[in-house]
């Protein structure tokens, strides 16, 4: 199919279809995503090279991780959602892969000069992240996923990182808690920081105070829940309940009980963060699991509606979105138990 034929099955003029196809902001979404989606129905493909000679646009955007660690569960999750959004507009995406953060500041420079990518997503931000200042300086749009303490100038998505582990923490307490485990992420990272800030706040409300032996900081995974919670059960006061930041470590710290020979649920309360993810269902464990619940498919794709209309010509500021997370409470929760 070219040109002329979609424009004329769509009903919409030759011009119109191909600025809808570039994404450009005269257009609006509707038709943009309607002409994508017949584009991508008929198989029609426009030439790459002619587009980008027309729009001065690369057609891609990139992504930087640094070490092979990042590439988990969470990370295809996101990249399956947002690689799901971006195809509509036919926009693809360049992953690079370095090994350390001055290799990192040295691939967006690259990315930047070569002009092989239109945009960026940036990730796992710090409190107060000097990446940022560096994108703007070298002129690359891009959308963060995440915050730092600053947000009045650029694009990002997050989650209520605070607000869900202080619903969670206060509901634990509701229950009689007040020994509560926390496994968290790196500390440093804005995530880790918000969650541990909503986690205190709720102690505090209660005039309770934290105990530094009931926290881990570090990777998502099962062996480092499984290590975390293990330290925890064996101090000589354990916790009654415990926060897992992921289902990943969730399914250590589960391991790590029950090889203790105690009960989740009965003898000690667990709520995980759940990144709803297809083959790990917190409904359909035994006991089923109490969780945080955000999904990062859903922020993967909301960020590739972001960079669509940031590409478009929406301001950044405009582009600034903090999402709700619900908590919801199933089998692995109870009343502290009572010897």
């Amino acid at each position: 199919m070219n040109l002329r034929e979609l424009s004329d099955l769509l009903g919409l003029s030759q011009t119109t279809v191909s600025r809808a196809l570039n994404g450009f902001p005269e257009v609006s979404r509707k038709t943009r995503e309607r002409v994508a989606q017949a584009a991508l129905a008929h198989g029609y493909h426009p030439n790459r090279a002619a587009m980008g000679l027309a729009t001065g646009r690369a057609g891609a955007i990139g992504i930087v991780y640094v070490g092979g660690s990042q590439f988990g569960p969470h990370t295809s999750e996101f990249l399956g959602g947002l690689s799901q959004r971006l195809k509509l507009d036919e926009i693809d995406i360049l992953i690079s892969t370095v090994e350390s953060e001055e290799a990192e500041i040295a691939a967006y420079r690259r990315l930047a000069a070569s002009k092989r990518v239109d945009a960026i997503v940036l990730h796992s931000p710090t409190l107060n992240d000097h990446r940022i200042t560096l994108l703007q300086s070298l002129g690359m749009p891009f959308v963060l996923h995440g915050r730092t303490v600053q947000t009045h100038s650029y694009a990002f998505m997050d989650i209520d990182n605070f607000g869900a582990i202080r619903k969670a923490t206060s509901y634990l307490l509701d229950l009689g808690h007040q020994r509560i485990g926390f496994v968290n992420g790196f500390k440093g990272r804005t995530f880790a920081e918000h969650r541990d800030q909503g986690y205190h706040a709720a102690l505090h409300e209660r005039g309770l105070q934290s105990d530094p032996n009931l926290f881990g900081n570090g990777e998502f995974t099962d062996e480092a829940g499984f290590r975390f919670m293990t330290n925890f059960l064996e101090l000589p006061k354990p916790p009654t309940a415990v926060l897992a930041g992921s289902m990943m470590s969730a399914l250590g710290a589960m391991r790590a009980v029950r090889s203790k020979g105690l009960l989740l649920g009965r003898d000690i309360s667990l709520i995980a963060h759940d990144d709803v993810f297809p083959y790990i269902n917190a409904e359909n464990m035994v006991p089923t699991v109490s969780t945080t619940r955000s999904s990062i498919g859903a922020a993967g794709t909301h960020i590739g509606d972001m960079i669509v209309d940031l590409l478009g010509g929406k301001p950044p500021k405009d582009l600034q979105v903090l999402w709700p997370v619900d908590l919801v409470v199933r089998g692995s929760t109870g009343p502290i138990a009572r010897t």
